[in-house]
């Protein structure tokens, strides 16, 4: 069953994102991103690039040339790419076959329409019988 974890309340969606994926690979832990929304993918890959000065967050989207031996990928569709471990979804919607994955990671801004969308989310979630956990970014940024 699927482990999902929401991080709540971050003042900036993406750069909360960002310190996930950075503590991912500290520990060396692969991720798929879910980023359907160009806007979205487009800011994330930005930011990996910018977001800490002094360490490479080894990245690339996933459809990409090098993306079979890249530890963190951004997707926008999610059928045909093999890594079911962790994955982290940046959209308002359900991942689609997201209950393949051991972890699921949940990022949640201030504003009313994430909030109500990720408040659906964890509704789902629980409906399909899986674990969710919450952690509250309110103070830490």
């Amino acid at each position: 069953m699927t482990q999902v974890f929401f991080y709540h309340g971050a003042s900036d969606r993406l750069a909360a994102a960002c310190a996930l994926i950075g503590g991912a690979w500290a520990k060396r832990k692969a991720i798929l991103i879910y980023a359907p929304e160009a806007m979205v993918a487009d800011g994330l890959d930005r930011l990996l690039w910018t977001h800490a000065q002094l360490s490479f967050v080894p990245h690339c989207r996933a459809n990409s040339p090098l993306a079979g031996e890249t530890p963190i990928l951004i997707a926008d569709r999610l059928d045909t790419i093999p890594q079911d471990e962790r994955l982290m979804n940046l959209s308002r919607d359900i991942p689609p076959g997201f209950s393949r994955f051991q972890n699921l990671v949940e990022v949640v801004g201030r504003d009313e329409e994430d909030r109500l969308a990720a408040r659906e989310r964890v509704r789902q979630y629980k409906e399909q019988g899986c674990d969710v956990q919450f952690f509250d970014l309110a103070n830490r940024d």
